[in-house]
């Protein structure tokens, strides 16, 4: 299955493993509570997944990749205890609580969560020496004498032997105490996790045309050359921060990244081509509804790989507006929820104590690692506001209703961003369909954008808040499996002619 599917999965079987009857007792008993074995190639998420599992469902998580521990860190170390049997004392060995154990335990002291998630990753790479503890790990929930804590579920991932060469084998025996999961890398259901990421529109452009690189193992006699998800995510980021510090990305940079050499080569021949048709075709002039019969005369003489890149260069630009615009919305309604908040309490409290609670709110899901990275700016940025709003309404002597109207008018101006910005992505969205129409009409290339726009989650979100009739008119009008099946002929027969040489 895919990484999507293989979330819910695991989703549904935390939500049913924490399932109590009126007594508060769990519905599945916990002897009956498998471990969860999640297997599949390097580098999909399956490590993120787990954060997102954790943080949709409001619970802790610990997470250990297992090759870094040794039997004395898992199990814990020997010590000599003094014991009585039968009148007699005897010398008996017992063991310090486990390091994984105990990370359980401070993770719930820390963030108040009596219930979670213990991810071990790796866990068909373990030593030699801590192979038999993990096998009665998995099937007994326990290293040593200690237990995982009742609420705590065990998800374990590996990668099968193809990927590894050190992997070992589970026996029947443990095979038939785990829920195993086999994940399989899925392009498009990784492009929808790349575009609510933002990875870069390059990396998803490329992958698009090529996705037989998109995760890639070979064996030769040089050794392991391979391609993964992981890879290509962390390449964009790097690319990403490239592009800020004015610094190149070429072939040698990109196979640290992506360790295949025909890949690695061919991504950095196509990020030079994209960053030169970004240049040529004025993409910002077209968000703006600047173009010439030049330009179009241009694309349509060119291949179908150019057109995709400057659809691809396009959407991106696009995709970037929407996501400016979501996190602006997502801003200003906790904004609104706080000067709401201030507006029912402003008899007995100022607003710079409702900015206090801001911050403390703030600091309390941070420690319950409550948070993404996205929800945590968006709260650092409205304690800030609310800051600023109460410094401007001391320095201005606003008292009483005077004081909220005040407020309600500093709001108003942030309000008034948001609506200015979503207007300019709504013309840029407009303008976009109109060169799309003047340069290709209703072809593969707009099925393309149609396409792209309805795998972008901050697309979907802008277009379902703000509209777009043109969208609506093609997203209805275009019949996507069947154009979708063209555009993956014609790109297949492109990539033949130009393996061929033929122009």
């Amino acid at each position: 299955m895919d990484i999507r599917r293989a979330k819910q999965e695991i989703k549904d079987t935390v939500e049913a493993y924490l399932a109590k009857d009126e007594y508060g007792a769990y519905q599945i008993p916990v002897i009956r509570q498998r471990p969860v074995l999640l297997m599949g190639p390097p580098g999909i998420g399956k490590t993120q997944i787990m954060e997102q599992i954790a943080k949709e469902m409001k619970i802790g998580l610990v997470a250990y990749t297992i090759t870094h521990h040794t039997r004395q860190s898992a199990v814990g170390l020997p010590f000599i205890r003094e014991k009585e049997y039968g009148g007699k004392m005897y010398s008996v060995t017992e063991y310090t609580m486990s390091e994984i154990i105990a990370s359980v335990y401070e993770k719930m002291e820390q963030t108040g969560m009596k219930e979670g998630i213990l991810f071990l990753d790796e866990i068909n790479c373990v030593s030699e020496t801590l192979a038999p503890a993990m096998l009665q790990f998995l099937q007994a929930k326990t290293f040593g004498t200690h237990s995982v804590p009742e609420g705590w579920i065990i998800v374990a991932a590996g990668n099968p032997p193809e990927y590894n060469k050190s992997v070992r084998e589970f026996d029947v025996v443990t095979l038939d105490r785990l829920k195993k999961i086999d994940v399989e890398a899925d392009f498009p259901v990784w492009k929808e996790y790349a575009y609510r990421t933002g990875v870069h529109p390059a990396v998803i452009s490329y992958l698009e045309m090529r996705r037989e690189n998109f995760c890639r193992v070979e064996n030769t006699v040089d050794g392991k050359r391979f391609a993964t998800a992981r890879g290509w995510e962390d390449l964009s980021r790097l690319i990403q921060v490239y592009e800020m510090l004015g610094k190149k990305v070429d072939r040698d940079v990109v196979y640290e990244y992506i360790q295949h050499r025909s890949a690695s080569k061919d991504f950095a021949n196509y990020l030079e081509l994209y960053y030169k048709y970004r240049t040529d075709y004025r993409v910002e002039d077209i968000l703006e509804g600047k173009w010439d019969d030049l330009t179009l005369k241009k694309i349509n003489a060119a291949a179908l790989d150019e057109h995709l890149s400057v659809v691809s260069l396009l959407s991106g630009r696009l995709g970037n507006m929407f996501a400016d615009c979501y996190r602006l919305d997502a801003y200003v309604a906790k904004l609104y929820e706080y000067l709401i908040y201030y507006r029912d309490n402003r008899a007995v409290m100022m607003l710079d104590d409702v900015r206090v609670m801001a911050e403390n709110d703030l600091k309390e899901q941070k420690k319950a690692e409550l948070l993404t990275r996205e929800e945590e700016q968006i709260l650092i940025r409205t304690a800030e506001t609310l800051g600023r709003f109460a410094r401007e309404l001391k320095g201005e002597l606003f008292i009483g209703d005077s004081a909220f109207d005040e407020v309600r008018t500093m709001f108003e101006r942030e309000r008034a961003q948001l609506d200015e910005m979503s207007a300019d992505a709504s013309v840029a969205l407009e303008n976009v369909f109109r060169f799309m129409e003047e340069a290709f009409g209703e072809s593969q290339e707009m099925v393309s954008f149609v396409t792209e726009l309805n795998a972008n989650y901050y697309s979907v979100w802008f277009i379902k808040e703000n509209g777009s009739d043109l969208y609506y008119r093609y997203n209805k009008g275009l019949l996507f499996d069947e154009r979708r099946e063209s555009v993956v002929r014609q790109m297949e027969e492109a990539e033949e002619m130009l393996n061929r040489g033929i122009k």
